[in-house]
């Protein structure tokens, strides 16, 4: 479960006195979210179902607390039980999402993979509002009417970050008490990273095809989820979620825009995406970073580099640089590439 247990457990036991000490102060601003939209708006984390009318007669509300949908039962709308890092919803079937207080319950390392969740069932171009707390980004537990929830606050750097990593564009950050998020779903592919990763393996950019199936080296000839079978960072072919949260494996772009080739990418663009993957792995500390195609290290770091260990580190964690894995880098084997992964994991 995503939202932590014990924050759960308070919804469960006390949500009548949720309901009647917090009346919904933004309906304006869901109203606003959901009025261009032709078709569902999910509202997730849907607590009693106060916003579920301005989001419109589409509306659909997801909670994790049975308690908490039991009270947003007179809205009227579709109502899920479930988890906010699990939806079950198909690929591209939600039209835009409402987030409020509810994503401040998610740990900020878990909030890349929630986020992943709703890139894939958002279509291109699907707008997401979210609420959060403005702050160090740290942890603090409620000694309020409802005691013992588990909070995360966010500075807005990291916000904009995690959005961007996860495949979104447009971010802006507004608002004092609490901070909103506002972005659009891009034709990228969202970060799958969280906690305790083997390995963090960053792609150049995304292809248009990838992008479009929610899957990084997707392509029939390209090698790399074969080497990550052999090695054991997945055993699933081509499913990335997967292979995060039963391998370890994480996996991100240096640039997140997906072109039809890497080289239609502006230099400052990788440069820009260094940067924020080495914030990343300053949070999330992976065991081991793995460039996957020596063309954008050499753009953002060192023209000279050749493949192995480098000098340079990303957030303090030790970068391996390997050759392309794509079909048409028909200097290195299927062997070869195994080999570099392989050695890339030495350090676990």
């Amino acid at each position: 479960m995503t939202v932590d247990p014990a924050t759960l457990e308070v919804y469960e036991r006390a949500a009548a006195v949720y309901e009647a000490n917090r009346p919904p102060r933004f309906s304006e601003r869901a109203d606003a979210l959901a009025s261009p939209i032709d078709g569902p708006v999910l509202d997730a984390g849907c607590g009693t179902g106060a916003y579920l009318p301005a989001l419109g007669a589409s509306a659909v509300g997801l909670d994790a607390s049975m308690s908490m949908l039991d009270l947003a039962r007179p809205a009227d709308r579709p109502l899920v039980c479930g988890d906010l890092g699990r939806l079950p919803f198909r690929r591209g079937s939600i039209a835009g999402v409402w987030a409020r207080n509810s994503f401040v319950h998610v740990p900020h390392a878990e909030l890349p993979l929630v986020l992943a969740e709703l890139h894939l069932a958002l279509p291109v171009g699907a707008p997401v509002t979210a609420s959060f707390i403005a702050g160090p980004d740290d942890r603090y537990v409620a000694d309020d009417d409802l005691p013992g929830r588990n909070f995360w606050r966010w500075s807005d750097d990291h916000l904009v970050d995690v959005f961007v990593g996860a495949g979104f564009d447009d971010v802006t950050v507004d608002g004092d008490r609490p901070r909103f998020v506002s972005a659009q779903r891009a034709r990228s592919l969202p970060d799958t990273v969280g906690p305790g990763m083997r390995l963090l393996v960053c792609g150049l950019n995304p292809s248009l095809h990838a992008a479009d199936a929610g899957i990084g080296f997707v392509t029939p000839g390209n090698r790399f989820w074969p080497a990550a079978l052999e090695v054991g960072l997945a055993s699933v072919d081509r499913d990335p979620m997967h292979a995060a949260r039963h391998h370890g494996l994480g996996m991100t772009d240096l640039a997140k825009r997906a072109t039809t080739r890497a080289d239609e990418l502006d230099p400052d663009e990788y440069r820009d995406g260094l940067a924020r993957v080495d914030r990343m792995c300053g949070r999330l500390r992976p065991a081991a970073v793995c460039m996957v195609g020596l063309a954008g290290w050499r753009v953002a770091v060192d023209r000279k580099a050749t493949a192995g260990w480098q000098d340079r580190t990303l957030g303090g964690r030790p970068v391996y640089v390997m050759p392309s894995t794509s079909g048409l880098n028909a200097h290195s084997t299927q062997a070869d590439l195994t080999a570099h992964l392989r050695a890339a994991i030495s350090t676990n």
